[in-house]
């Protein structure tokens, strides 16, 4: 007998869901043809009374990802159920020559000859070594315990007090780290369920580049969210419940240059303040930090970005995000080819590889929906 778990549980309803939802969009769709985008208005109110709101139980290591369920199903399926509906892989390649986080590791990968088996007629490649930190690099998604907070500020000259870090949802040390070599017990990678849902693309390298990859140190902040949906055509339904953002800024376009970790643009922590009132589930951009990191900043060599709050660390919406609103991130995802066909809204699916305890893990999203070029 196999055993199912609570996450197989959760996989399996989500596929019956969205399932159900397909067929009932498809017999819908024949008289919705001549409407055009009326019809996903009617998807998207429908599905709003469908989403669970916070406050979430006591114990939770979800997040926002406690939206997710029928609603947000329902509107992941109109796209699925596009004819003219693409899928786009989100990931970078992993290979020897990425950009190294100045964190972790460079990753290396070492293949194996091809060998065989005596007395038979196969071939085989035995596999490939990983030598570095896969998790903390490349596309990749942090975890809730990846990001703690002191009620005090730590001065430095002290040992660092680990025994008084506390986490999102009020977990404490104990319970999600209690020895120094220990997995996360709590809120670790492992935690995070699917995230199949409906996503918004803001092309923030056209309207706040002008055309050209931002900045490193530029700040996306809350009115510029709302200003690009208003741009895209999509205040008609804004941000979501349930959605995933994902946020084109260009600094992709540097992926292959040495100094592509060494700062980028991202959000500021108005922006991050927003997003939790938004109650989106994720939010990922084609940047090495989420956060906007001018270059120089972790050397020591340059000031933060203005309006950054000096008690954080430099990252002040890593704090935000994970410590306090149950916020997953996505770092250095890839939007260039959904940006330039203008795949504003999509269903999106992704699935962070379970590594037990893990602060995050490398992560191949996927989004499909219909290009608008």
């Amino acid at each position: 007998m196999i055993a199912i778990t609570a996450t197989r549980v959760f996989q399996l309803r989500q596929i019956t869901i969205i399932f159900g939802a397909v067929i009932w969009l498809n017999g819908c769709s024949q008289e919705s043809q001549s409407i055009g985008e009326t019809h996903q208005e009617t998807v998207v109110k429908m599905s709003r009374t469908l989403v669970p709101l916070p406050p979430w139980p006591d114990g939770d290591e979800r997040g926002m990802a406690n939206t997710l369920g029928a609603g947000t199903s329902m509107r992941c399926a109109y796209h699925l159920n596009q004819a003219d509906a693409q899928v786009y892989e989100l990931s970078h390649l992993r290979t020897n020559d990425m950009p190294s986080s100045p964190w972790a590791a460079p990753i290396q990968y070492e293949y194996s000859p091809t060998g065989g088996v005596p007395h038979s007629l196969i071939a085989h490649h035995p596999g490939t070594k990983v030598i570095g930190v896969s998790g903390a690099q490349g596309t990749q998604m942090d975890a809730f315990g990846h990001w703690g907070y002191l009620d005090e500020i730590w001065d430095g000259e002290e040992k660092y007090p680990s025994d008084k870090v506390k986490y999102y949802g009020g977990y404490t040390e104990a319970q999600v780290k209690p020895t120094p070599d220990s997995p996360l017990q709590k809120l670790g990678i492992d935690k995070a369920p699917p995230i199949i849902t409906s996503a918004v693309l803001l092309d923030a390298k056209t309207h706040l580049g002008k055309g050209e990859a931002m900045k490193a140190g530029q700040q996306i902040h809350g009115k510029d969210i709302e200003n690009m949906l208003e741009a895209q055509g999509l205040k008609w339904r804004g941000l979501l419940p349930g959605d995933v953002l994902y946020i084109y800024t260009g600094w992709s376009d540097h992926w292959q240059e040495d100094f592509y970790y060494h700062g980028g643009p991202g959000l500021s922590i108005d922006a991050a303040k927003y997003l939790k009132t938004k109650k989106i589930v994720l939010v990922a951009l084609d940047n090495p930090f989420t956060d906007a990191i001018n270059i120089g900043q972790f050397a020591g060599k340059a000031e933060p970005p203005p309006g950054t709050p000096s008690n954080v660390g430099g990252a002040p919406v890593h704090h935000q995000n994970l410590a306090y609103s149950g916020i997953h991130q996505i770092q250095n995802i890839a939007l260039a080819q959904m940006a330039t066909d203008k795949v504003w809204t999509s269903c999106t699916l992704i699935l962070p590889i379970k590594v037990v305890g893990a602060a995050g893990a490398p992560v191949s999203p996927v989004a499909i929906g219909v290009p608008n070029n």
